[in-house]
This record gives C-alpha cells, structure tokens and sequence, in this order.
C-alpha cells in the first residue's frame, strides 16, 4: 500500500515555492496524451527515435540550487533529478524500484534496521565510482549540518559501511515511510562536495545522473548537457535539457503556442481548454500528491479561539471555491491528506467531509459576536505569489466582510511570505494560504504541518494539543500498519473539528506538450518532471 502512492525526493516541501518548495485521467484511459499504458503517443507517425536537440522545459519558478542535501523546492529538484540519482527510483506508477542499489533493502529487526547493497558500475560525472561511504554520506549529512531535509532522515542512529556497496542502516525506532521516503534521497560524492560546498550548489554540482551541469542564471535560465559517458545502460537522445522560469501561467502556454518552449509545468484553470483544445499540443495530467490549505493562527488574536476558527469555517464554502477556480487543475480535499494518500489508507474521508460546515454568514457573525471579537476588528489573511491560492483567502474574506468584520488578504512575494508565516504574531497574520508537497504517508502531512516540534519550520499555526502530539510521535514510530491507521482515523478528525485548518484542494499534476516531443509522460511527482530517461521512456524531438 505504501509503495502505490507517489513521494518526492524529499519528504516534503511547500508547494510552490521558490526558497524552500508546486502546484499541479489516472493516465490508464489514452485522455491524458499516452496509449493507455503510460506511453506516449507523440507524433503518431510511426517514426524511429531521433537522437540530438535541446528541449526547453518552461518551469513556474526559477530554481535556485542544486546540492540535494539542502535543496527543498519543487522547481531546483526538478533540475536535480537530472543530475543526481538514488537508491532507489520511482517507476512511472511511483512503485520505488533499485536504481543505484542492486536490489530492494534486506529489513531486519523489525523494521529498524536496513541493509542496502550497490549495484557494480554506477559512476560520478568526475569519474568516481558510487560508493557505499558516499551513501553514508548523504544520509547523514542533513541531520549533521541541520538543514530543512533533516527530518527526512532523523530518524536513523547510525549508518554502517560495511564494505564499499554495502551499507547498515540503524534507526532510533520503526518508521513506516523509510523505504519510500529516505532511501529515494539522492546520492552525491562525499569528496567533491566536501571540497567546497557553495561551489557544490551553485556553480558545479556533480552527480551520477545522465546529465551534466553546464551554466545558469537565476530567473532566466538552467542549462544542462548530455553526460556521454552515464553508467547507465541506456543513454539521453537528447543532447541538452534547458529549464527556463515562466512565472505568469498565460505566458507560459504562449511560449509553448510558439515554440519557445517544448514542455510548460503548471496548467492552470484558466489555460487548460487553450491547451486541451490546441493541436499543437497535448495535455497530460495526472492526480498530484499535494494538500492545499487555510491554517490559523492558533497563537495570538482571536483566532486562537476555536469558535472563532469555526466561525469563519462558516463564512466560506470551500466547494463553491475550488468549483469556481481550482477546477479541472485540482479537485476539492476535505482532509490534510492529499487525496490519493487517503484513498491508499482507506481513510473515511466522506465521515470527515461532514465535519466542516456549510457556508452560512448569519451564523459566522452570530459566533464572533459571541467570542467577543470587536466589530471593527481586521482580519488578515497572508498568501504567496499564486493565483489560486489568493482566490481562496479572496472567499474567506468575502465572508467575513458579508458578516460585518473587516478582512484583508495581503499577497508576498516568497521571501516575505517564508518570513512572515511561522511568526505566530497576531500583527503578522491571523490566517495563511499554503500548500505541502509531500511522500505517501500521512506522517509527511500530520507531523510537518501540525506538530509542535515544527513550530517555525514547517508550522505556523502554534496549535497546542500534548495528548495529539504524543499520538502524532506514537503514529510516526509504530511499525504496524493498523496501528498507524487507527491512530490517524483519532488524529486528523480532531484536527478538523479544531479547525487548526480549512483543508481545500488537491492539485494535479498537468503539463502541456508540443506534438514534436515524443515518448515524454508526465510523473505523478512534480519534483521528478521532465522525466526524459528511465526505464520506461526516453524522450526525443522529431526534427
């Protein structure tokens, strides 16, 4: 069950961000541009594969580095995964599979130890063969330096070289996702990085993937090369890979109409029909592991108040929102899941959808009246640099103004927003727009977004529950799957009736495709597209 669901190469990030972390058929019926089988169709004329050309990959938001061991956005892991490899890799349903481990990891003492041996012949760009103490390396480096991927790994005791492919992995205690979550980090060479590490992320970043670093320029470009001599069996047909930031998703389907770009990340609402309908191109979209919120600050204000929480779950309908503009590029979420983790766990998320409440203003000023929330009070809602997120705190503070209170949204760029949300001050915000971005387990979710440890790291809303959070460690820790579900089907619907958030959507990952590009099908995980070479594909361009 774990390993039918998609993960990132890290465990989590927020979505959408350029700082730290995107947006987004089940690509089995031929809507979505593939056979039926996940393979695309491209250009339908029976022609062999063609080696050589660039193809140009417009992303949403510029990436900004490249070492995997502090990288924690969607769009420089989207560069990354070209250039760096794991243990193990995602198969085009996210089934993890051996990449640079020759089989799947022997797990002993119940769930607490693994062992994982290489395979023999993968190699590094400078010519260093992959080794186990490099392994040891990437999986300890985060907690050591403290950098944002760290609880990805945290859990581990101790990594053991037991010789140079294999290594013995201990962990403090049994954590379910650790196949999923921790072994599909990234390898990188001990030795160079080592060497200097701000070189490492900004200016030569070596990996063992089938495509070198070449040049960059922030907000304009990243350009990448063919590595001629990838261990792999199988090399690129393409010579150079460029991503090239398009931030205004208008001008993003404009770029691929002309032909300034082959591939465009991040079809939205408003563009889907121009690309849908378009026969230069195509549509591929799959179902997105993604979750997509209101928080509240549980901190200071009036929204530390769990009535006037709920009050304002009464002041919008979040149906008629992400109906009005989430949809088709997303679908309404009801819990702080994404919708397939739910659907894998069996969660009773028609249960859960009853636990917030229909939109009714009458009510919402009924309840802050009562809590005594002063009528020239100024709610403030704080959202990053995206549409659809800011057209969801637009609803809610339409309702509160209905109800006589006054509400801004105030929308930051990245910086601001990455500074200002995790505060806890009232003056900074009552309310934030967010999205998370994360494995498929509920721990990526549950415990980065609500527990009290990742207050200021992940956690703006400053909830205070210790009974929860013991059972949010308790469900993190267990190694029985039953176990873990019993204690989420406790945990998240008291978070729902506590209002700690207003969950809204799940988006999709959809991406559009000039007719010219072949064999490319769209990854479930954003931070794995442009896949261009697996096991399954290796897309070319009909010149």
């Amino acid at each position: 069950m774990l390993r039918g669901v998609a993960t990132g190469v890290t465990a989590g990030a927020v979505a959408g961000c350029a700082g730290r972390s995107s947006d987004g058929g089940d690509g089995t019926d031929g809507t979505d541009g593939t056979d039926g089988n996940g393979t695309d169709v491209g250009s339908g004329d029976g022609s062999e594969p063609v080696s050589g050309g660039e193809l140009v990959y417009s992303q949403q938001v510029s990436p900004i580095e490249f070492d995997p061991i502090v990288v924690n956005d969607i769009y420089s892991q989207q560069v990354c995964s070209q250039v760096f490899e794991p243990l193990y890799a995602y198969d085009e349903r996210t089934n993890p599979v051996p990449h640079l481990a020759r089989e799947e990891p022997t797990v002993e003492r119940d769930g607490t130890r693994y062992i994982v041996e290489l395979r023999d012949g993968p190699r590094f760009q400078n010519g260093d063969p992959v080794t186990a103490e490099d392994v040891r390396y990437s999986l300890t480096a985060p907690v050591e330096e403290e950098t944002a991927n760290a609880p990805d790994v945290e859990m581990i005791d101790t990594v053991e070289v037991v010789d140079d492919r294999t290594v013995q992995i201990d962990l403090q205690y049994g954590y379910g996702p650790f196949y999923t979550l921790a072994l599909t980090r990234s390898v990188v060479p001990e030795s160079v990085r080592e060497a200097d590490k701000d070189a490492f992320n900004l200016e030569s970043p070596v990996g063992s993937g089938p495509f070198e670093f070449d040049d960059w320029t922030e907000g304009q470009f990243v350009d990448l090369v063919k590595w001629d001599d990838y261990w792999g069996d199988t090399l690129p047909h393409l010579d150079r890979l460029r991503f090239e930031p398009v931030e205004e998703s208008t001008t993003r389907v404009v770029s691929l109409e002309t032909g300034e770009s082959d591939v465009a990340d991040g079809i939205t609402p408003q563009t889907w029909e121009t690309v849908e309908s378009a026969e230069n191109m195509s549509l591929q979209s799959e179902p997105g592991i993604s979750y997509y919120y209101i928080a509240f600050n549980c901190n200071e204000g009036p929204t530390a108040d769990p009535q006037v929480r709920e009050a304002i779950d009464y002041a919008v309908s979040m149906d008629q929102a992400v109906s009005n503009f989430i949809e088709p590029a997303g679908e309404r979420n009801y819990a702080p899941v994404p919708l397939p983790v739910a659907d894998s766990w069996d969660f009773p998320t028609d249960e859960w959808a009853d636990i917030g409440h229909d939109r009714d203003i009458d009510r919402t000023a009924e309840l802050l009246a009562d809590a005594g929330v002063p009528e020239d009070y100024n709610f403030r809602i704080i959202v990053p640099p995206d549409d659809l997120r800011e057209q969801i705190g637009v609803s809610v503070s339409n309702g509160l103004n209905e109800a006589g209170y006054e509400a801004e949204v105030r929308r930051y760029d990245w910086g601001t927003f990455l500074d200002t949300y995790d505060t806890g001050n009232e003056d900074d915000y009552n309310m934030y727009a967010l999205g998370w971005l994360g494995g498929p387990d509920p721990d990526s979710y549950v415990y980065n977004l609500f527990h009290d440890g990742q207050i200021g790291a992940t956690n703006g809303t400053y909830y205070e529950n210790d009974s929860l959070m013991d059972d949010i460690i308790a469900a993190r820790r267990a190694s029985d799957i039953d176990e873990r579900r019993e204690l989420y089907e406790s945990i998240i619907p008291t978070l729902l009736e506590d209002r700690v958030h207003l969950p809204s959507y799940s988006l999709r990952v959809s991406i559009g495709v000039r007719d010219y590009v072949n064999d490319f099908v769209a990854h479930p995980r954003s931070q794995y597209n442009p896949r261009v070479l697996s096991d399954y594909n290796n897309v070319w361009i009909d010149q």
